[in-house]
């Protein structure tokens, strides 16, 4: 009998029967003068990587579509709580009751991926997702007031989206060369950027007009575009002979390699501390409704700035991506981040100091120059950070081993989907004992310090070079 295949070095094809890329992501060449990679000439975004690989194509554009009900449900939540009790601290507790719980999916889901079939492991937790969306909008159906539903299903909604998430980011190296993964990486930035722009934007105008039961509803639609996605992936399992042990000891190890790996380490503490320190968006219900005015709608036009700046930053990647030292690169766009928040919160201090603050839902009444300025400062702070995202993951993606890459991008996962929770309870705790804009004007100053000095530290990350990737 013909022995099988060995799934970690055939070649993959996907159920449409296009070829992937090189199924351990090594380096591969791109059309050029010689078969060298040839430079990006025009500074918008180079889209190669959709064109190389049908199947990372299919997965971009389902988990675009279904991120927008994600932020549709995620804005949904924050102001249906906010409406129920009137407190902003009410909603900081979202991200409270999950960040332990994200902690140990992001962890343990990491080592499952590492373990078993990457399309399996992300398409499972996927669809646990997927039935929390359902439960969340079958509790608006039914009128539902009571506010421990909300934090139950939510938490099991963030556990499944960690693991998915950082399942589906170990799976693109093995669908791309490496060269390509900053360019992956860009379009991410742009489908991130669609995200929050259009789905607070849904959510702020659904909310307002047709109520939660619906808003969550277009979630629970969206859905099925990132399944999709997921669903015409070729199995993904793994590689070589480097199947880790199973349960504690699989999160040990993949631990104990970011011990010997300080460039990746500092990659997830400056992430960390713009996210902790610099994260104002459990503030935007209150500033919609007692700061500038516009209730819902200017909280959804807030997250939408953000995400605009975002957008506009991928658009106009083309040349960024080619960078070779990242760590600076990283360093001074977490910075721009930091001030930027600062603005933001110097935009709001003026505003409350001066006796000009808006107590209305109602948009028409809404602080125009405040809400115009803010929102300028907001979309700096999003391009910023998708800058950094964009160097941050692929330092992740082409310096840690395939065999180890699950294990990282769940540490990633909880770094950046954590952080910003750690940073909810932050400005959410600080607001609460001070005033809203207390929290940005502090963070943003703590930013900058924090990682201009920590950067300065680690002389590896600051010269880190994409040409020849060290973790």
């Amino acid at each position: 009998m013909t022995p099988p295949p060995d799934p970690g070095t055939d070649p993959l094809v996907d159920p449409f029967g296009d070829p992937l890329g090189d199924p351990l992501g090594d380096p591969q060449t791109l059309p050029g003068p010689g078969g060298t990679p040839t430079p990006r000439r025009s500074h918008f975004v180079d889209v190669t990587p959709l064109r190389v690989s049908p199947a990372f194509a299919r997965l971009w554009f389902g988990n675009s579509l279904a991120g927008v009900g994600t932020f549709v449900t995620t804005t949904a939540v924050g102001l249906n709580i906010y409406d129920l009790t009137g407190s902003t601290f009410a909603v900081s507790l979202v991200a409270t009751f999950s960040l332990l719980p994200m902690i140990v999916a992001g962890l343990y889901g990491g080592a499952i991926a590492d373990r078993f079939d990457r399309r399996s492991v992300a398409l499972s937790s996927s669809l646990v997702a997927w039935l929390a969306t359902v439960s969340l909008a079958l509790i608006a159906w039914g009128d539902v007031r009571v506010l421990w539903p909300f934090y139950v299903i939510t938490t099991v909604q963030a556990v499944a989206a960690t693991i998915a998430s950082a399942t589906r980011q170990a799976i693109t190296p093995r669908l791309l060369p490496k060269e390509l993964l900053p360019k992956a990486a860009a379009l991410m930035g742009i489908s991130s950027g669609f995200m929050v722009t259009v789905g607070p934007g849904i959510a702020g105008v659904l909310v307002a007009h047709v109520g939660y039961a619906w808003t969550y509803s277009v979630d629970v639609l969206l859905f099925f575009a990132g399944l999709f996605g997921l669903w015409t992936l070729p199995r993904i399992r793994p590689t070589g002979d480097h199947l880790p042990a199973g349960g504690f000891r699989s999160v040990v190890d993949g631990l104990s390699h970011l011990r010997r790996a300080p460039n990746v380490r500092m990659s997830f503490v400056v992430d960390i501390i713009a996210m902790t320190f610099g994260q104002p968006m459990v503030l935007f219900p209150a500033v919609g409704a007692v700061v500038i005015g516009g209730g819902s709608v200017t909280a959804g036009v807030l997250l939408a700035s953000f995400a605009v700046g975002s957008i506009v930053s991928s658009l106009g990647s083309g040349r960024v991506t080619d960078l070779r030292w990242q760590g600076r690169a990283i360093r001074n766009a977490i910075a721009v981040y930091g001030l930027a928040v600062l603005a933001l919160g110097l935009v709001l201090a003026v505003v409350m100091l001066g006796g000009h603050s808006v107590d209305s839902s109602d948009f028409a009444d809404v602080n125009r120059p405040a809400l115009a300025l803010a929102a300028v400062a907001l979309a700096v702070a999003g391009g910023s950070d998708n800058i950094s995202a964009i160097f941050r993951q692929s330092i992740l993606q082409a310096a840690v081993p395939d065999h180890l890459r699950g294990r990282t991008q769940g540490v990633f996962t909880v770094v950046v989907t954590g952080g910003p929770r750690l940073g909810q309870m932050f400005a959410g705790s600080l607001a609460t004992l001070t005033a809203t804009w207390v929290p940005p004007v502090v963070g943003g100053v703590l930013v900058v310090v924090l990682v201009v000095w920590s950067v300065s530290r680690v002389a590896s990350f600051r010269d880190y070079d994409s040409l020849h990737p060290q973790p």
